[in-house]
């Protein structure tokens, strides 16, 4: 069984500390455009593809990488787990299922704080948990019109694919889910490339980024790394449209065709007394959760949908939220929803 690798955790401040912190705007870092050299070299990499430069085996079926992305422009940990019969059929091909890590966490996490790699033993399916950068937003960065920003959707949604399918033979059948910053990425993917993935599924995430007070949330993220909140996709007023591009709340109409699972809590009350930051921002996302639902209604598309009462923005919802949404997934991967 693999190490469940800890991490230093930061949590996520309330919703009043993260707008003073926005309010503090000289004392983020910023975010600047490389130079002519810098960008040269960017050049050169993009030319070259993506790299496996890095393997490193945890167990029999789990191994981490390290993937030169020339979209990123540096080296990211991506960890694999192979199907239990990988070795023993090496003439079969595999769907893949990507699972993405929340906001300041990073790709241990899934098998860090979940039994996935269990519940996944006797599932037919490549699974893989990508770096998403400390924010966790699986996305491309505007970065004041950069050319070298960081492109972490890139990463994910194409040169991973190619990766994959060359390495450790997996074929053209995807499936995408996540928790919190990567329930936005599932969504996100999924109305931005559609046919791409068979199914998406989001715990927790942030699905209409635009919605009341949901930019202050995304910016607050982006700052609590240090980052100027304007790099990601510019100001919510003045790039409107470039938001709205990578909103999945406006781009449901391009959901139609894909499987979909959307869960969120209340949060407030909760059974979780422990965790009361987590119940309050659960909350936090409660409403614009359930307008997702309604573009999605609206546009005619269907959608496995589950809000319950209660809860928290934290793992023990979201493992059981994963395994509810299986059925979904496993459609979505051409796999049975019990295994054979």
């Amino acid at each position: 069984m693999p190490q469940k690798h800890r991490r230093p955790r930061k949590k996520l401040a309330a919703l009043a500390a993260v707008t003073a912190l926005l309010a503090t705007g000289g004392a983020l870092g910023t975010t600047t455009a490389l130079g002519a050299p810098a960008a040269s070299q960017a050049a050169a990499n993009a030319a070259e593809g993506p790299r496996v430069v890095g393997e490193k085996w945890l167990d029999s079926r789990t191994v981490d990488l390290t993937v030169d992305s020339p979209a990123v422009g540096r080296q990211l940990p991506v960890r694999v787990i192979l199907p239990t019969r990988f070795k023993e059929r090496p003439d079969r091909t595999w769907p893949v299922l990507y699972l993405l890590q929340g906001a300041h966490d990073d790709y241990t996490s899934w098998t860090r704080e979940t039994d996935v790699e269990e519940f996944l033993a006797d599932k037919d399916v490549i699974t893989v948990i990508p770096a998403s950068g400390p924010t966790g937003i699986p996305t491309d960065w505007w970065n004041h019109g950069s050319p070298t920003a960081p492109d972490y959707e890139t990463f994910q949604v194409e040169e991973l694919t190619s990766l994959l399918r060359d390495t450790y033979r997996a074929n053209g059948t995807r499936a995408v889910a996540g928790v919190s910053t990567g329930g936005y990425g599932a969504m996100a993917f999924a109305a931005r490339h559609p046919g791409t993935f068979g199914a998406a599924a989001s715990y927790s995430g942030v699905l209409d980024t635009t919605a009341l007070g949901m930019p202050t949330v995304m910016n607050a993220i982006v700052a609590r790394e240090l980052q100027l909140p304007s790099a990601l996709w510019g100001s919510p007023f003045l790039h409107r449209e470039n938001w709205n591009r990578h909103n999945p709340a406006a781009l449901a109409e391009q959901l139609a065709g894909t499987r979909l699972y959307v869960s969120q809590g209340s949060g407030i009350p909760s059974s979780d007394f422990g965790n009361l930051e987590g119940a309050v921002l659960e909350g936090t996302l409660w409403g614009q959760a359930r307008g997702f639902a309604r573009q999605l209604d609206r546009a005619g598309v269907p959608a496995t949908v589950h809000f319950y009462r209660g809860g928290s923005h934290a793992w023990p919802s979201w493992q059981q939220e994963f395994k509810a949404s299986w059925p979904t997934l496993a459609a979505g991967l051409g796999l049975p929803a019990t295994a054979p």
